[in-house]
């Protein structure tokens, strides 16, 4: 990933650095739990634990020669080890190293994104109870329809990143498995129970069954799991970008002191970190398809999916870790223009009502479709100007016959478009 959209914590993850180190605990622990069962010396195992270094530099040099990056940082580590290193990587592959390590590597930056999905997510809790009875508008089809809150429409959000927030958690339990099995993972030259020590001192669990490699649906899950946050939190941007949206103006992003929004237009004030989450979304769906591709790899093992995952797993992680940050700061600075959501719902004398009318028509007229009609024209009216809806409503000799000025009144009363927030909030939020 690019350095603009790389964070310190997790661009940490998967330096070269790291990434050899990962490597090299798999080999020590591997060392270690075969001294134990007796399949190496001990004093070996000893050797190995005190001197096992790798020089990054060297590394390269030597696969530039060998054209295997595990044969090369395998001969690096040796030449700080010494003689006991015929003792190094004994009886296992190169997937035990590769996959094990890449497990680690995937813990360690998930656990990154699970905090900041536990920031987000008390954000727009905070969002929602400060919200919790404040009214705007609800849209469908992008069209005004009736009056909710503003806290209800961030208690779907939150409800929504917690389900993303426990698929992702099952993802992260199911990718992060290791395997010290041998050449086709039958154990041929191994015990299991090393398998079994390395992980548990790695903090892994063995996966049940693999052949050389960890199976790649594992892998494919994870993915799918970052893409689903990215969508959510897309969603989450794009309903901002367009409440920021000029003629309706209930949201905005916060625009800091000395920004700008234009290079030409000074007036302008965009949505900009908004419309970045929902690019990093595309590119966060774009991760899955080779993820799933890389599923069906040739008998036991081929390296087809190597290459792939070296880019989609250390930039999907990272990605989803910049935009989670980003859609925090967005939610930190975020205006909600109350005054403006009041107007909107009264906009053009209260059409949002038109349902309320309806059915408190309905039964004095009798007939739903004739109650339907009477209420339509009037909102039609309205529309095309210049009445308001509700002074139409009045000046309407028929719907007069059947309602009075109170009865109209009342049906353009906030309080009865809120009056089960409370128990939404109990459900999604508890007592």
């Amino acid at each position: 990933m690019i350095e603009r959209y790389t964070l310190p914590e997790m661009g940490a993850v998967w330096t070269e650095q790291a990434k050899f180190q990962a490597w090299l605990d798999v080999e020590v622990e591997a060392a270690r739990a075969m001294a134990r069962h007796k399949i190496i010396p001990a004093a070996a195992a000893r050797t190995i634990a005190q001197k096992a270094k790798f020089d990054v530099k060297r590394i390269n040099e030597i696969e530039a020669e060998v054209n295997h990056d595990v044969i090369a940082f395998l001969t690096s580590v040796s030449e700080f080890v010494g003689e006991p290193a015929k003792y190094l990587h004994f009886g296992m592959t190169s997937s035990d190293v590769l996959d094990t390590a890449l497990s680690l590597q995937i813990k360690r930056a998930s656990a990154l994104i699970e905090k900041k999905l536990q920031l987000v997510l008390r954000q727009i809790r905070q969002l929602a109870h400060k919200y919790q009875y404040s009214p705007c508008i609800g849209r469908t089809h992008g069209v005004m329809a009736e009056p909710t809150t503003v806290g209800l429409k961030f208690s779907v959000w939150y409800a929504e990143l917690q389900r993303r927030q426990q698929h992702f958690l099952r993802a992260v339990e199911t990718v992060t498995v290791g395997a010290i099995s041998g050449a086709v993972g039958n154990y041929a030259n191994l015990d299991p129970r090393i398998e079994q020590e390395v992980c548990k001192r790695l903090g892994l669990k063995p996966a049940p069954v693999s052949t050389q490699v960890i199976q790649r649906d594992r892998h494919a899950e994870y993915l799918c799991s970052l893409a689903l946050i990215g969508s959510s939190l897309e969603k989450f941007a794009t309903e901002i970008r367009n409440l920021q949206r000029t003629e309706i103006g209930e949201m905005a992003e916060g625009f800091a002191k000395g920004q700008k929004g234009s290079s030409a237009m000074p007036h302008k004030k965009n949505p900009i970190t908004a419309e970045r989450i929902t690019g990093i979304a595309r590119l966060l769906r774009g991760y899955t398809i080779p993820a799933m591709e890389n599923v069906a790899l040739w008998h036991e093992r081929d390296i087809a999916h190597s290459s792939v995952e070296r880019v989609i797993i250390p930039d999907a992680t990272t990605i989803l870790d910049y935009g989670l940050q980003k859609f925090l700061e967005v939610l930190k600075g975020l205006v909600v223009n109350e005054k403006r959501m009041l107007e909107n719902i009264y906009y053009r004398g209260g059409l949002v009502f038109s349902q309320r009318v309806l059915l408190k028509l309905t039964g004095p007229v009798g007939s739903r479709e004739k109650a339907y009609g009477m209420v339509q024209r009037n909102a039609m009216a309205a529309l095309a100007g210049p009445g308001l809806f509700r002074d139409l409503l009045l000046k309407d000799r028929e719907v007069m016959e059947y309602l009075n000025q109170p009865e109209i009144d009342e049906c353009f009363d906030l309080a009865y478009y809120t009056r089960h927030v409370d128990k939404i909030f109990k459900r999604v939020y508890g007592k």
